[in-house]
């Protein structure tokens, strides 16, 4: 499995618009998210990087619930990887109790609109849905007990306190989106 990092999308970007499933049965959109934050994780059930994290996540996603959305959205090919097919997203996020929204991308186009390259891949915006931050969600991928700098969730407090963007941020690495076949 070949490590990938996050390709850096300039900060200030605009978040792409979306319409995608959810395991929970419904549609969700970009403009269902009201919090004076968005975080788009790029993610999948089978990457050890992402198994690696999610709790962290999840975690994040309860500790910021009301001022910061927490959205996941799978964009891998099911058929190549079965593991992450929509079935077993929603095996998953049962699983694991997941308090966000998990979407499948199925067809690909808001990942490559985000300018995703791995998972997890964090993206986070403000209240403009502009990047302030794209990277690590903190220093230890590994080991929740050996972190020492949460990356990810000083981004977000500089945002929820109206300041600017964090000077330094470090990529985000993972395992490759799997891209379909001639997509």
């Amino acid at each position: 499995m070949a490590l990938t990092e996050s390709t850096m999308v300039p900060l200030g970007t605009a978040c792409p618009d979306f319409t995608l499933p959810g395991v929970d049965g419904r549609l969700w959109s970009l403009h269902d998210f009201h919090c004076p934050a968005l975080l788009v994780t790029v993610m999948c059930n089978h990457c050890p990087y992402v198994q690696a994290v999610d709790d962290r996540l999840n975690t994040l996603a309860r500790i910021y619930t009301g001022r910061c959305a927490v959205v996941a959205i799978n964009p891998n090919d099911a058929e190549t990887y079965p593991d992450d097919s929509f079935e077993a997203m929603r095996v998953r996020a049962q699983t694991k109790g997941y308090v966000f929204p998990y979407l499948w991308d199925e067809e690909q186009t808001v990942a490559r609109a985000l300018g995703a390259a791995c998972t997890p891949d964090f993206f986070l915006y403000d209240g403009h849905r502009r990047l302030t931050y794209r990277g690590r969600l903190d220093d230890n991928w590994k080991d929740a007990a050996h972190v020492t700098r949460q990356d990810l969730r000083v981004a977000l407090e500089r945002v929820l306190a109206g300041e600017g963007p964090v000077k330094v941020q470090h990529p985000s690495m993972g395992c490759s989106i799997k891209w379909k076949v001639g997509a």
